[in-house]
């Protein structure tokens, strides 16, 4: 006789595997969605919390292609770049690829570049193809496109050379012209608070007209206008775009009957009586039921800047986002909102821990620079090699370290456990766990002599040249000792662990047995780095040694985000 919990279960099974089926490809569909145990924003039962992503994916740009959304976000120098995001709800969001192996010029970012590199990208899809164009604020426009977001993206194309202009987005008009808004840096053009336009080619693919300024901020209002989204609806033209800065700032609209305008502007979305600062800088999309949804990030310090879906609704020919309790037409934040009504949702978030048993990194994992082959490879046994880099004779901190394997912090609070062997040649070759930022510390195992110590960087100021403290807070005899290739090696293998609580308070601990951890190292706050948030993952280096004849290595186990 068939058991009807089991049978209930089995049609449960089916009836999920159908819809997501139905939602994205077939071998897509058949890989198990990645939940998170510290931060879901669906409620299961109609209902969602924000952040949708509560993890730093600043500047974030959405398009929708039939009943699937595609979002990508700011990365810095950061690679892989330009991570490709896919949902089919707005609400539940995973990681599908990246749309840049290699930031370019590639001499330049292949070494780190706090910073620099990818500055408030857009996506598009157009004649059956995406689109993403980001600005570099030390080199120019740059476009990216593919007919597969999943697949491979075509190789940079420098669409305007210059130094200081951000933020672009393209506008593919009926007539089958093509516009670009962008915003300048004042870090490298000494001006700012002006937006843009000018004429691409009709592929998108390089500016050909004179740029004319269509929004001036410059009237100690609406100071700090930049980051435009340039859209089109019932025969206006619209740039939704942020004013008044990162921490603090305010969603803004402004149209036209013309490209070049003149624009009328007003504010749309603020934070009001919310506690939800800065709410603005993203995207607005249509669902194919005809919803209107806007995208937009909060910036939570050490946290970055993370994810708000807000509902948008336009009234009189002008967008408002958020709720407008008091119908002035100006939004403010949602907390917690009904999901869009759409066909298919599938419970999934960003992936976080890894178990390293694939040939391919995972997505939730960038390096600190363009990859080299000797910061270290991923392998089919069940772990993740990374080899000791030699830094500088002039060495005062990991600010310089590009080999830095790192990924968002996932939530407010979390704990972060790994399991690693450090197989060490020559005196001084250590690795670890590491919270990166302008402020970081680092729990690690360093060789001396033919055994191991448990140490703890730590560093304030890191990029004015902070002095790195090192204290020691263990020594352990080694786990193996043998001799490779005339090379005597001594390993240890070794569990260690960061918890994190709300606020970004860190505190490390360590184990030998992978049960009993001992808290260890000094308190660390937390610190945002260079326009990102504080990130966690791991360090294997050579600081204040002598040139190594050979390198070390670290083989990470397993990585774990828990509650």
């Amino acid at each position: 006789m068939v058991n009807r919990k089991e049978w209930a279960a089995g049609v449960s099974s089916l009836l999920v595997l159908a819809c997501a089926l139905c939602a994205d490809s077939p071998a897509r569909a058949q890989e198990q969605a990645y939940v998170s145990e510290v931060w879901s924003p669906d409620l299961g039962n109609g209902t969602y919390k924000n952040p949708v992503i509560n993890a730093d994916y600043s500047d974030p740009d959405v398009c929708a292609v039939g009943n699937d959304f595609y979002m990508t976000a700011s990365s810095f120098a950061c690679a892989p770049g330009l991570p490709v995001l896919h949902s089919t709800d707005l609400v539940n969001w995973e990681i599908v690829n990246y749309a840049l192996d290699r930031l370019v010029p590639e001499d330049f970012y292949d070494v780190a570049r706090h910073g620099k590199g990818v500055w408030a990208p857009s996506i598009r899809y157009h004649k059956g193809e995406f689109y993403i164009y980001w600005g570099d604020p030390d080199f120019g426009v740059y476009m990216v496109k593919t007919d597969d977001p999943r697949g491979k993206w075509s190789e940079p194309v420098l669409v305007k050379k210059a130094k200081g202009i951000i933020d672009p987005c393209p506008l593919w008009d009926e007539d089958g012209r093509c516009y670009l808004a962008y915003a300048w840096a004042a870090s490298r053009a000494q001006i700012n608070s002006v937006i843009c336009v000018a004429e691409m080619n009709a592929e998108g693919t390089r500016v050909t007209g004179p740029s004319k300024i269509v929004y001036d901020g410059n009237d100690d209002v609406n100071h700090t206008a930049e980051g435009p989204k340039f859209y089109k609806k019932d025969g206006f033209y619209y740039l939704l775009f942020p004013a008044g800065g990162v921490e603090m700032g305010w969603q803004m609209a402004a149209r036209s009957k013309q490209v070049y305008g003149p624009y009328e502007a007003r504010r749309v979305m603020e934070q009001g009586g919310t506690p939800v600062n800065g709410p603005h800088q993203g995207g607005w999309v249509r669902t194919a039921s005809g919803e209107d949804w806007f995208l937009h990030f909060q910036d939570k310090g050490c946290y970055g800047r993370v994810v708000w879906l807000e509902p948008m609704k336009w009234v009189d020919g002008w967008p408002v986002i958020g709720e407008d309790a008091d119908n002035d037409g100006c939004g403010n934040p949602v907390l917690t909102y009904r999901k869009p009504s759409v066909p298919f949702s599938r419970l999934v978030n960003p992936a976080e821990s890894d178990e390293f048993n694939s040939v391919d990194l995972g997505l939730q994992w960038e390096w600190h620079s363009n990859y080299q082959d000797l910061y270290g490879f991923t392998t089919p046994y069940g772990f993740m090699r990374l080899y000791s880099w030699p830094l500088s004779e002039k060495y005062v901190n990991l600010w310089e370290a590009s080999n830095l394997l790192l990924q968002k912090f996932p939530a407010e609070a979390f704990t972060a456990t790994t399991k690693v062997a450090m197989v060490s040649k020559e005196n001084g070759q250590e690795g670890g766990l590491i919270v990166m930022g302008w402020d970081y510390s680092a729990l690690t195992v360093r060789r001396e002599g033919d055994r191991f110590v448990l140490c703890q960087r730590t560093c304030k100021d890191a990029e004015q040249g902070g002095k790195e403290s090192v204290g020691k807070l263990a020594e352990f005899e080694p786990s193996a000792k043998q001799t490779i290739i005339y090379s005597p090696t001594v390993s240890r293998e070794i569990y260690l662990r960061v918890q994190v609580k709300a606020g970004g308070m860190c505190r490390f601990a360590y184990s030998l047995d992978g049960e009993k951890f001992t808290v260890c190292g000094e308190p660390f706050q937390a610190r945002q780095g260079k326009w990102i948030g504080a990130k966690v993952g791991f360090v294997c280096v050579e600081p204040h040694a002598e040139p190594a004849v050979n390198r070390g290595w670290m083989d990470v186990d397993w990585f774990r985000v828990t509650p």
